[in-house]
């Protein structure tokens, strides 16, 4: 508290408005960190996760280990003017069916993508990294996941304008095998111990000394 004020004028007036004195706050720390340690040694030893623990969770939890079918891909985005009625559509179709020549063309689609594209993705060459079905609208849907990996799509007009995709890498849906979560459900779960032990054990200590536990 004292290292956080700003001046010793400050520290005082915290002080003052708390009705403590700086001994009062020493002792305070020194009981904080007497729980502290009372804590870990009491909660530590018993917050231990065993293998059965992880095995258990995962066999009795499946649905948060299901990893649904996914594809990455890239696209470029070439958007009408929505002011410029048919003429501004007209000319955004252009635009995209001579950006999708140079692409068949052997063109360099993340280049063209940070040229032309009207995506947030452009910077990043039009990647929008793994997307599973439902995320996309329909028309975008539909043309990427039929697509092979590395393929170009035809021009795909949504309600944001024209789309060329291409295809990345296509996950098929899975459930992730235990080896792949492993660590991460023993750090859940020795956490949900921890908490769960800290409140029992707190509630003891109020209920033996009936006094005032600093937290």
């Amino acid at each position: 508290m004292k290292s956080q004020a700003p001046n010793p004028e400050a520290f005082q007036k915290a002080l003052a408005a708390r009705k403590m004195t700086e001994e009062d706050l020493r002792l305070e720390a020194r009981q904080r960190l007497a729980v502290d340690k009372l804590l870990t040694a009491e909660v530590e030893p018993k917050a231990a996760v065993t293998e059965a623990d992880i095995a258990q969770f995962y066999q009795k939890n499946p649905q948060f280990f299901l990893q649904p079918e996914a594809l990455r891909a890239s696209h470029i985005l070439i958007k009408a003017d929505a002011t410029g009625g048919a003429d501004a559509k007209a000319q955004a179709r252009t635009k995209a069916e001579d950006i999708l020549r140079q692409v068949k063309n052997g063109g360099d689609f993340a280049a063209l993508a940070k040229q032309h594209s009207s995506d947030g993705s452009a910077a990043n060459g039009g990647d929008l990294g793994f997307f599973p079905r439902g995320q996309m609208v329909k028309a975008f849907e539909d043309a990427a996941f039929a697509l092979k990996a590395g393929e170009v799509s035809p021009l795909v007009e949504s309600e944001f304008g024209f789309h060329i995709i291409k295809a990345g890498e296509h996950r098929t849906a899975r459930t992730v095998p235990l080896t792949e979560v492993s660590d991460r459900i023993a750090v859940a779960l020795r956490q949900q111990k921890q908490q769960e032990l800290t409140q029992q054990f707190v509630q003891t200590l109020k209920t033996k000394s009936k006094v005032e536990i600093l937290m």
